[in-house]
């Protein structure tokens, strides 16, 4: 059976999904599911609606018998069933501290991206400038990690593909970084070359250009 990866233009959690994937070289078939303007999948595509009929959201992942959504989860299977090249580190305690990194960028760093969908207009209202205050907090606390390391959780991983997409939207949405976390940028240019990356980014970027969105300047090629 081939593996499938059901995701959409716009869905970071869909190119965390890929991006893995790519960086384990796995042989997959990509299904973009409808999207309508507004950042919104309708009509939702069947597959989708079986496997994850409560939340209706890709992405969504078939492998054989496997069906599984969720980007975590899917990160999880991937790993088990394809584990060369690792992309969590070898240690027990550095894998928790890796994945608590991948939720924090979920759970904590996202939620604020979140809050600014909808104000573009008006960045300086209360509710924006919090976000994005949230947001430079996060990226401190990321600044201080690679005090002394290349990336989030030491060897290249999850961790850094999952804070590196939430990122692509913080910067859309007008929460970027600055040259107050200079080891940050740093590590956002590092993480962007890696070719599974750009081979997802990429074709993201010039989603949003072809619809006359904004594309944040360090992805601007």
């Amino acid at each position: 059976m081939t593996t499938h990866i059901y995701s959409g233009p716009l869905s970071m959690f869909g190119a965390k999904v890929e991006i893995a994937a790519r960086e384990k070289g796995l042989a997959f078939e990509l299904v973009m599911v409808p999207f309508i303007e507004g950042d919104a999948y309708e009509p939702k595509h069947p597959l989708v609606l079986r496997v994850n009929p409560v939340k209706q959201q890709v992405p969504v992942l078939t492998d054989d018998d496997v069906e599984l959504f969720d980007s975590t989860q899917i990160f999880e299977y991937l790993e088990d069933r394809y584990p060369s090249p690792a992309l969590w580190p070898e240690g027990i305690a550095d894998r928790a501290r890796a994945r608590q990194l991948e939720q924090k960028s979920d759970e904590v760093f996202f939620p604020n991206v979140i809050k600014l969908f909808g104000l573009q207009h008006d960045m300086q209202s209360a509710p924006a400038v919090a976000a994005c205050a949230a947001c430079a907090r996060f990226y401190e606390e990321m600044e201080g990690l690679l005090a002394t390391r290349d990336y989030l959780a030491g060897p290249y991983s999850f961790a850094d593909i999952a804070f590196y997409m939430a990122h692509v939207f913080a910067d859309r949405k007008g929460a970027g970084m600055t040259d107050a976390t200079p080891r940050l940028v740093a590590w956002r240019g590092r993480v962007g070359e890696r070719p599974a990356v750009r081979a997802v980014v990429d074709p993201m970027m010039r989603f949003l250009a072809s619809q006359g969105r904004g594309v944040p300047a360090f992805l601007q090629r």
